[in-house]
């Protein structure tokens, strides 16, 4: 993983919960490929067609809302999301995506401060965001090293992997 994720920025409101992330309808799917063309297919059918390896999304409030499953997580790291940045997340979305490897930060108030389509770039371990489109900087929470070091080794259970020597 790197520190410093770049891209071009979608934006969503609050309430995005895991069927919209990530349908129900398709949780026979496994294949990663297969899984990521139905990413955020509930609240834009046509984000898998604009989104790119490395892009952001933003939020507003209680993003990943819904269901314990990991399969929204899932999708949207397969899809090649480098980063989710929102004024807060659903817990167990939170958990999960960590767990994944998939970066996410708590900035709070970031609603109205970039807009779909802006570029820019997070550090991810500082919580610094730029938004490249208007020039201006916004501060987030800065996420503990614990869970620092579990995205750094792309997920819990390639940290443990490692830890172990496997």
């Amino acid at each position: 993983m790197k520190r410093i994720v770049e891209g071009k920025a979608f934006v969503f409101g609050s309430n995005i919960d895991t069927d919209q992330i990530y349908p129900g309808r398709y949780l026979d799917l496994t294949d990663p490929e297969s899984v990521a063309r139905h990413a955020m297919e509930g609240a834009d059918p046509d984000f898998v067609k604009k989104v790119q390896p490395g892009d952001i999304i933003v939020a507003e409030k209680n993003f990943g809302c819904g269901s314990s499953r990991e399969h929204a997580a899932i999708t949207l790291k397969s899809a090649g999301v480098g980063a989710i940045l929102a004024e807060s997340f659903a817990r167990i979305f939170y958990r999960n995506a960590i767990n994944l490897g998939l970066p996410l930060l708590v900035i709070p108030q970031i609603g109205g401060k970039v807009k779909s389509g802006d570029r820019i770039s997070v550090d991810i371990q500082t919580g610094l965001v730029q938004n490249e489109t208007s020039n201006t900087e916004i501060r987030g929470e800065q996420i503990s090293e614990y869970m620092f070091h579990i995205l750094k080794n792309d997920g819990i259970k390639n940290l443990i992997k490692n830890q172990c020597g496997k």
